[in-house]
């Protein structure tokens, strides 16, 4: 390990990696360190799969060993204070490393505190998450036997905004086929508006929301959960003037307290936990307001030190956290810093906010959303080659695209920083 490296990456995640990869396949030559403390990888997307007793899990990690690209140095440690001025960071083993350009890319981490109880009922193994344990999830949807079965997200941005309804559908599906559906109720609720931002994307999945009777409940936030009596707390942020929340005939068995508070009982509870950046970026001078990486939404540059830049989950740019956003991004990141390099302005502003969430709706079905800053349905030319069709509709050829496809081009293209 030197004092010095010409590229620090924070972060051996996938944006990390495919920057790290892309960077060599451009110039040999470059000086790269990469920071992280895990032994291993994992390709978090199938995580839905494995949840849903579709996915082997140990398919899903590799070593990190194994994906480090070669002519990249890794320093398995973790970063804990920047020294932006000085171009230095500091690590937990106490070494501080300076570097002519930084790439800020350790992903979020899960803080279960900032919903009451939520630590307890997942200890206790009353809560199950696919983002924490999507072998325990299999589990639970393998011994449920009726009543409420409910699926919900917090307020804060989450990784994959979509995966906490993928889950849903899987289970209503898996329910169906089992003969359980006539005696649950399947419950989605989610603080949002809508089920899914993009209208066109939408309009299908609300068609899916009535094909498996899903009682859908937009502007319900998760403030508590009592694992003991197994009720979920939700407070409305409904507008004020829809105060009406209990309905449907309630056969949820849901109570409201006062004007904004909803008890709902649980037989089985699916939780995507708060999100957010991890602690020693959050309380750095590197971060907006909201506590996440505050870059610029085209060049991903950060706004006050021009040589660091942020991409993946922790960068503040209002579009889903998902890895086929981080495919966008990397190649303006490298192409930025690689100018910087040879003395020329940063100008490369071509990220337009490109996420893409692969929306599972069923065993062999899924919906493929595609996505920028504006909302706008925007399917990549060469997927539509490929598959023949409309991806804002449900298709058994985008389900084989997730399950088979998608993992094959990770390990095999994007990890190695080849252009997919």
């Amino acid at each position: 390990m030197k004092a010095h490296y010409q590229i620090v990456i924070i972060g051996a995640g996938t944006a990390g990696i495919m920057t790290a990869a892309q960077l060599l396949k451009k110039d040999k030559s470059l000086d790269i360190v990469i920071i992280d403390p895990a032994e291993m990888h994992y390709y978090q997307p199938a995580w839905t799969l494995v949840g849903a007793g579709t996915y082997d899990f140990a398919k899903t990690a590799k070593s990190m060993r194994d994906l480090i690209p070669k002519g990249v140095e890794w320093l398995q440690d973790s970063v804990t204070e920047f020294f932006p001025e000085e171009h230095k960071i500091e690590t937990q083993k106490g070494v501080k490393i300076s570097y002519d350009y930084l790439v800020v890319a350790p992903g979020l981490v899960n803080d279960l505190s900032l919903i009451e109880g939520l630590e307890e009922a997942v200890k206790k193994g009353i809560v199950c998450s696919n983002y924490i344990d999507p072998k325990y999830t299999w589990e639970c949807l393998k011994n449920f036997k009726g009543g409420n079965a409910v699926f919900t997200q917090p307020t804060t941005p989450i990784k994959c905004g979509g995966a906490p309804q993928k889950i849903m559908y899987l289970a209503a599906d898996y329910f169906r086929r089992n003969g359980l559906d006539k005696k649950s109720n399947v419950v989605f609720a989610t603080p949002g508006t809508v089920i899914f931002g993009v209208k066109r994307i939408a309009d299908t999945l609300m068609k899916v929301i009535h094909r498996y009777n899903v009682h859908f409940k937009p502007f319900y936030a998760p403030v508590k959960i009592d694992a003991d009596k197994k009720i979920v707390y939700f407070k409305s942020v409904a507008p004020d003037d829809n105060n009406c929340i209990v309905n449907e005939g309630n056969v949820l068995g849901e109570k409201q307290q006062g004007n904004s508070l909803i008890e709902m009982p649980f037989d089985l509870l699916h939780l995507a936990p708060p999100q957010t950046a991890p602690k020693f970026v959050k309380e750095s001078v590197l971060v907006n307001e909201a506590g996440w990486l505050d870059v610029d939404i085209n060049s991903l540059q950060h706004k006050k030190y021009p040589n660091i830049f942020g991409i993946g989950d922790v960068a503040a740019l209002p579009t889903a956290k998902t890895g086929a956003a981080i495919r966008k991004q990397a190649p303006v990141v490298v192409d930025n810093i690689l100018k910087l390099i040879k003395g020329k302005t940063a100008d490369n502003k071509s990220y337009q906010g490109y996420s893409s969430c692969p929306l599972v709706t069923g065993y062999g079905k899924m919906v493929l959303a595609e996505f920028n800053y504006k909302n706008e349905f925007t399917p990549d030319p060469k997927l539509k080659m490929m598959l023949i069709g409309d991806s804002s509709k449900e298709h058994w050829r985008l389900w084989l695209l997730k399950k088979y496809m998608l993992p094959y081009l990770y390990w095999h293209k994007m990890m190695k920083g080849e252009d997919v």
